[in-house]
């Protein structure tokens, strides 16, 4: 099955330099992420399709606080808001009546940017500026691929669930 808008990622590179490799991939499972989302109504991204309650556009939430995490608040040590706590682990990923399928997509999106301008102004061996942490911007770099794909896995499978397209 062809996706809606077709399959517009960028291939990351077979002979980049280490930062440029590690972006490109980091990207190229962001769009996947959204690329599972396309063409489906918000009813169906907001259809919570298994027990836990988990749903598309939750996870999409989820990442875009995961993104905020990493990048601003352990690498750029910037303070910046979280919806989780000790009281409600699971806010990140619940989708309230006033979150619309747009300000989610938006709220993902602008995350990565966000990102994208602090990886841009280091270099991979850097070190996060958070004071409880010891992690290189090479290893957060390495752990937000394997998050996004982790969490890509959980949207192939609710995507199947929804309408049955699987696929890349």
């Amino acid at each position: 099955m062809s996706w809606a808008g077709g399959d517009e990622r960028v291939e990351p590179p077979s002979n980049g330099t280490e930062k440029e490799t590690l972006e490109a991939f980091l990207d190229y499972h962001r769009d996947t992420l959204l690329m599972k989302c396309e063409g489906l109504s918000d009813e169906e991204l907001r259809r919570p399709m298994v027990v836990s309650g988990t749903n598309l556009l939750g996870v999409v939430k989820h990442l875009g606080y995961v993104e905020r995490w990493w990048f601003q608040e352990v690498f750029a040590a910037s303070n910046a808001e979280f919806l989780k706590s000790s009281d409600d682990p699971d806010a990140e990923f619940r989708i309230e009546d006033s979150d619309s399928t747009e300000s989610v997509i938006e709220f993902y999106k602008q995350e990565c940017a966000k990102s994208r301008a602090i990886v841009a102004a280091a270099k991979p061996e850097d070190i996060a500026k958070h004071s409880n942490s010891e992690r290189s911007l090479r290893w957060i770099l390495i752990h937000m691929i394997e998050e996004t794909c982790r969490h890509n896995g959980h949207v192939d499978i609710l995507r199947e669930m929804i309408d049955g397209r699987t696929g890349e």
